[in-house]
């Protein structure tokens, strides 16, 4: 993606201020009340409670941009992970990263996580049942005993705490009701699709109740591994999860519950973009198969443990605990180059672990709500991966772990001024502290993770550094309440994402590469607007944002003769701003519309960082742009009931998504992608006795080929673009991943 003009900035900027301020004027007249007869009341759309401020509310009356999706929402379109709800959320992404089925990429206003390298932290938080989970290795979570799904878009660092300075994603899981119920699911699909589910629950007595609920899920690659005949882009997973919730008084509540995936899915290839200066290999005719020098053996487990307590002191007073403790295990091979030669393969083993507790003491009263508490977590990171340069008869391993201890304490209080003015104010004070050890050393010869070698040939990096931060995140925001169908607010949020050490350092090559990085930080200002006309059958909801983000931590690998040189320096700062529009509209009893728009103007301001080629600081700011975000993301769909349809109902609902043009990486490159749409169908029947249903889903209807990810690890080359020397291991690496091409899946339930 070319440098921005001038000129387009200042279009852009003023389209973003035209379209937020027709929304918003728009909005400022509402309908005027009437007394609505049966058929409207019929009409008005469903009230949606999200728990976005921890405590549960209405989304319309939530000072908070917050896309919510429930369990029938996320049925009725065929959801299978999180990463399809990527085309649904205005200025979102949430995508595979690249070598495996389970590592998530999330980006929220421009800010995310980049590297899923251990000990990176991530820019947008996922939550699980209230429980925090640190690392994208097993975070693309599968949609299954979920009851909705929340993304909180913006900094959250006051309830939620650090690393959510992009946003957050709450997961919910499906609550236990003590009603027996057993439900099975199968579906069959292209590509060998076989999935199989199973969840239920009861009650072993009247104030103690046990859930559980299994899937299996299998599909055979979009493509393969041409030499060897191995799938590529297959899947392979089971996950499971059992509960149980016991009411030992009117007051008390307990819950438990434990989680288990193992995705066995093998790791992806890439597709190379270029013909091999090695093997001579031009790129083949589909994006979804590859070559490989290495196994395609790849293992992921995740699992989990969390106990919630909730106590009601009184009718005022409200205290919860949150006992969690978290693992992961990551085993991948990844050829990066793409070829059978060993030009550049990467062996990687990831091993974390966490624990976690906090302790929340809320209260509600006539006019004051506030939400307060401690927190505590202790994880550890570890890994260890092979840079194995074949070509060069050398491989470079590198390896260490991450100790993390946090401290916070926060609160947060809404006032009710009267029945239309209301004012919010919090804060959360966080206190880090880190020791990583890092190594980075040089073997001859081809060495993978874990294997018995002798004395290295060179010794890059062996060191130890400790670090801690201490940070006060304040939030402040006013709530206009003009009528029950309309609401204003103007908030402001501070949020930062933790530093930390660069694992990847090679002090032989930058002796800076060792010392820590600090946190960035974003503060963000945000007006927005909810509302519902028509007597309540549609709502139309709209925010601009304008975020100052300061000492962004930039990754920067350069192929250098050595190798790969790494840094992670607070190089950047920049800013952002943009609006999100988001509207639902009940056209009749039985056909709805739903639409969203996101609009995003993310540019650097200056980055400053150490080039080990030249030996000096150089500003790239007017080269570089924003990675993984779009200026614009859309959807329109729509959802059509026919009733009385082979003894049941019939929906049909649809939608097309539009993304625009991405840059992959920071730097322009061969890996970005031009804007593209893709459309979704789905079919699903729904028996009178609610016992049966059956689906039919079309994903990518028109078969829209898709970049989501890549390496790029360029060779050389002169103004015209090309090659004129050899790249990384004499080899010139640019490889891509894909999104899913067309699929068609039939899925049916049943109900006893």
């Amino acid at each position: 993606m070319k440098a921005t003009t001038l000129k387009n900035q200042q279009f852009r900027r003023s389209l973003c201020a035209a379209a937020v301020t027709s929304a918003l004027l728009g909005l400022a007249m509402p309908a005027v009340a009437q007394d609505a007869d049966e058929e409207e009341q019929a009409n008005r759309l469903e009230r949606i409670e999200v728990t976005a401020r921890r405590t549960t509310e209405n989304l319309q009356e939530v000072p908070v941009s917050v896309s919510s999706f429930g369990e029938m929402d996320l049925e009725r379109v065929g959801i299978n992970d999180i990463t399809e709800l990527q085309q649904r959320i205005p200025n979102t992404t949430l995508q595979v990263s690249r070598g495996t089925n389970s590592t998530l990429t999330a980006y929220i206003r421009g800010v995310g996580q980049q590297d899923p390298l251990w000990g990176f932290e991530p820019g947008v938080g996922v939550y699980i049942d209230d429980v925090y989970v640190a690392r994208p290795q097993g975070a693309v979570l599968e949609v299954f005993d979920v009851e909705r799904i929340e993304v909180l878009r913006g900094p959250q660092g006051t309830l939620y705490g650090k690393n959510t300075i992009g946003g957050a994603m709450k997961y919910v899981t499906a609550q236990l009701t003590g009603d027996p119920e057993l439900r099975v699911q199968g579906t069959i699909g292209d590509y060998n699709r076989r999935d199989f589910k199973i969840s239920g629950q009861t009650a072993i007595t009247d104030n103690f109740y046990v859930g559980g609920a299994i899937a299996s899920l299998n599909r055979d690659g979009f493509g393969e591994y041409v030499n060897t005949g191995d799938d590529n882009y297959n899947k392979e997973l089971s996950t499971g999860r059992i509960s149980a919730l016991w009411m030992p008084s009117d007051t008390v509540t307990v819950r438990l519950s434990a989680d288990r995936t193992e995705d066995d899915s093998n790791s992806r290839g890439g597709y190379r973009l270029t013909t091999s200066q090695v093997t001579g290999d031009a790129p083949l005719d589909s994006v979804y198969d590859s070559r490989t020098a290495m196994p395609v053996d790849n293992y992921v487990k995740t699992e989990g443990l969390s106990a919630v307590v909730d106590w009601e002191l009184n009718q005022n007073w409200m205290f919860k605990s949150v006992t969690a403790k978290r693992e992961g295990f990551t085993d991948t091979n990844i050829d990066f180059d793409s070829t059978e030669m060993p030009t550049l393969l990467v062996p990687a083993i990831y091993e974390d672990e966490q624990f976690t507790q906090e302790f929340q003491l809320n209260y509600v009263g006539d006019n004051l709500r506030f939400v307060s508490g401690v927190y505590y977590y202790d994880g550890e990171a570890c890994g260890v991966f092979g840079t194995i340069l074949g070509g060069l008869g050398v491989t470079v391993e590198n390896g260490g772990c991450v100790e993390t201890e946090s401290y916070a304490a926060f609160g947060q209080g809404t006032y009710q001024l009267d029945d239309q003015w209301s004012f919010t104010l919090g804060g959360r004070y966080t206190k880090d502290d880190k020791v990583a050890d890092v190594y980075r050393f040089t073997y001859l010869g081809q060495v993978y993770p874990g294997e018995a070698v002798g004395d290295p040939l060179v010794v890059n990096s062996d060191f130890t550094t400790a670090a801690d931060w201490s940070r006060f995140s304040p939030h402040a925001s006013v709530q206009y309440q003009v009528s029950r169908d309309l609401m204003y607010y103007a908030s402001y949020s501070n949020g930062f994402k933790s530093g930390g050490v660069d694992m990847r350092a090679d002090v032989s090559l930058n002796p800076d590469a060792a010392n820590p990085y600090d946190p960035e930080i974003v503060d963000t200002y945000e007006f927005g607007v909810k509302s519902e006309l028509l007597d309540g059958r549609v709502r139309l909801n709209a925010a601009v944002f304008y975020s100052d983000y300061q000492d962004m931590q930039v990754t920067v690998q350069r192929a250098v003769a050595a190798g790969v040189a790494s840094q992670v320096l607070n190089a950047a700062d920049a800013t952002v701003q943009g609006f999100e529009i988001e509207a639902l509209a009940q056209a009749t009893d039985s056909l709805s519309f739903n639409a969203s728009i996101g609009f995003v103007d993310a540019s650097f301001d200056q980055v400053i960082f150490f080039n080990p080629q030249t030996q000096e600081n150089e500003d790239v700011s007017g080269l570089w742009s924003f990675a993984n975000t779009p200026e614009v993301s859309a959807n329109i769909g729509f959802v059509q009931e026919f009733r009385d349809v082979m003894s049941g109902d019939l929906v049909w609902s649809g939608n097309l998504a539009y993304r625009g043009d991405t840059q992959i990486f920071e730097v322009p490159s061969m890996l970005d992608m031009d804007a593209y749409s893709i459309a979704n169908t789905s079919l699903v029947w729904y028996s009178n006795s609610g016992k049966w249903q059956a689906g039919l889903h079309v994903k990518n209807l028109f078969d829209k080929e898709h970049r989501l990810a890549g390496y790029n690890f360029a060779a050389p080359r002169d103004a015209q673009g090309n090659i004129i020397g050899p790249g990384l291991g004499g080899e010139d690496t640019i490889v891509g991943y894909y999104g899913a091409p067309r699929t068609v899946a039939l899925t049916v339930g049943y109900r006893f």
